[in-house]
């Protein structure tokens, strides 16, 4: 994560486990470390991705249910945006390949100004 106004910097280091929902969607929980200007913090994060209306396609929810974004990797690249109150999230995602996928969310508002980059590497160790 990076402060475009500030210039500070930060970064998490975690792991993401998808697993199966009764619905036939995805449960993402997000687990690790945040550091922020020196300082780490445990965080975490869990989004439901809900089937679409086509394959390839989500419906991606906070873990309460609430709508973020809608989803389309059928052609490997994204784009879409998540309002909240007043600031804007725009989101990038690119699938590489079936073991790499990368989103940027550029966060804009009367308060913010952030760059948010996500690396996901699937592991395959058994």
């Amino acid at each position: 994560m990076r402060d475009l106004t500030s210039g500070a910097e930060g970064e998490f280091t975690g792991r993401t486990v998808f697993s199966p929902l009764n619905d036939g969607g995805l449960l993402h929980r997000e687990t690790g470390t945040f550091v922020w200007q020196g300082a780490p913090r445990p965080a975490e994060r869990t989004l439901r991705f809900l089937p679409g209306p086509v394959p390839g396609t989500a419906d991606v929810r906070f873990a309460d249910g609430r709508p973020f974004h809608d989803l389309d990797l059928t052609s490997g690249h994204w784009q879409t945006d998540h309002p909240c109150v007043a600031d804007l999230y725009r989101g990038e995602f690119e699938v590489h390949d079936e073991d790499h996928w990368r989103t940027i969310w550029r966060v804009g508002g009367p308060a913010k100004d952030h760059v948010l980059v996500t690396a996901l590497t699937r592991d395959r160790t058994p």
